[in-house]
């Protein structure tokens, strides 16, 4: 059988299986479930072929209980990888029915953007990217670390700011990034990729020395179809629901704007997990609250708050309450007396 014919073969299958909709399923649904669905085709053939390598890999276990133990391992990562497909299927559609059914396609005409990260005055006073501000956090075991580099980016002809931003985890780096965001001159903070790099600890090493394990998450606006997101909105308000990136199959994380007058005692939802005491201090009525989730991770939400001059201070586990929070930073006497987590 011809290479073509094989390929026309694989397309049936797959859209007779509902990998790939109809040509009259896809006129019928929006750009945007549209896209929905072509993620969860992806998804789903990469499950597929993830199975074929996992399967090839056990036939070269000698042992055969231990080879039986590794096929059936795969078979149950299979599975549990179709069932994630089918969650993110239902989260896409969620988001569509949130944003709804357009293409996304953000305008990102450098004429639009900001080049000077240097005059204070013109920052967003939610997100403050100024060269040099740096903010620590703690929580769950973790210390997190985050610089404003005097570095800049060139992406696809907005000038984007470097953030540098290293996790710890009793004392070992676990994590070390540097993000890319531009500002744009109506106050948006556009996310335009990152460059992730993780990392692990193993004993035995000498020197230990953390190694890099993966680069997952990466992305840049303009390579493989990648598009901005924006990171805070320069004048958020209550409702809007918006992408903060958009790799397909990678990044894909949202936010929904909660408040943007959030003090401590209004509102029980948003109280909770929330130190009251570090509220009282940074919050008098115009903190703007976030939730944060992703399409890729359907069970992960957080809330996040932000407060004017100072930015992001505060993350909350939705679901298990953890926090994560601000405990110093280097350009506002507040942080000086901040609150122990």
């Amino acid at each position: 059988m011809s290479k073509s014919a094989t390929m026309i073969g694989a397309l049936a299958i797959a859209v007779a299986i509902g990998w790939i909709p109809s040509r009259e399923a896809a006129g019928a649904a929006g750009y945007c479930t549209q896209t929905a669905a072509g993620a969860n085709t992806a998804c789903g053939l990469e499950a597929r072929d993830d199975y074929a390598k996992a399967q090839a890999i056990c036939v070269n276990v000698s042992n055969a209980a231990e080879r039986t133990a590794c096929q059936t391992e795969a078979g149950v990562t299979r599975s549990e990888a179709n069932a994630l497909c089918g969650e993110q299927l239902q989260a896409r559609k969620e988001v569509c029915a949130a944003i709804g059914e357009g293409r996304y396609d953000p305008d990102f005409d450098p004429e639009n953007f900001e080049d000077d990260f240097d005059d204070e005055d013109d920052l967003n006073r939610y997100l403050p990217l100024a060269i040099g501000n740096r903010w620590e956090f703690a929580g769950g075991g973790e210390i997190v670390r985050i610089e404003v580099l005097d570095e800049t980016k060139l992406i696809e002809g907005v000038t984007c700011i470097v953030v540098n931003d290293v996790v710890t985890i009793d004392g070992e780096l676990v994590e070390d990034t540097d993000d890319w965001f531009a500002q744009a001159e109506n106050g948006d903070i556009y996310y335009c990729g990152e460059e992730v790099k993780d990392y692990e600890s193993f004993e035995g090493d000498a020197p230990g020395s953390p190694e890099l394990v993966s680069i997952d998450g990466s992305f840049k606006v303009g390579r493989d179809g990648d598009k901005p997101g924006i990171s805070f909105q320069g004048a958020p308000r209550v409702g809007q629901v918006y992408r903060q990136e958009f790799s397909l199959g990678n990044a894909e994380d949202m936010a929904e704007v909660l408040s943007t007058t959030y003090r401590f005692g209004r509102n029980a939802d948003l109280d909770r997990g929330v130190p009251r005491q570090l509220a009282d201090m940074l919050c008098a009525g115009d903190c703007v609250v976030t939730r944060e989730f992703s399409a890729l991770d359907p069970d992960a939400h957080e809330r996040k708050y932000y407060a004017p001059g100072i930015g992001f201070f505060l993350q909350v586990n939705i679901a298990t309450g953890g926090v994560v929070q601000l405990v110093d930073c280097s350009f506002d006497a507040r942080c000086a007396r901040l609150p122990a987590p």
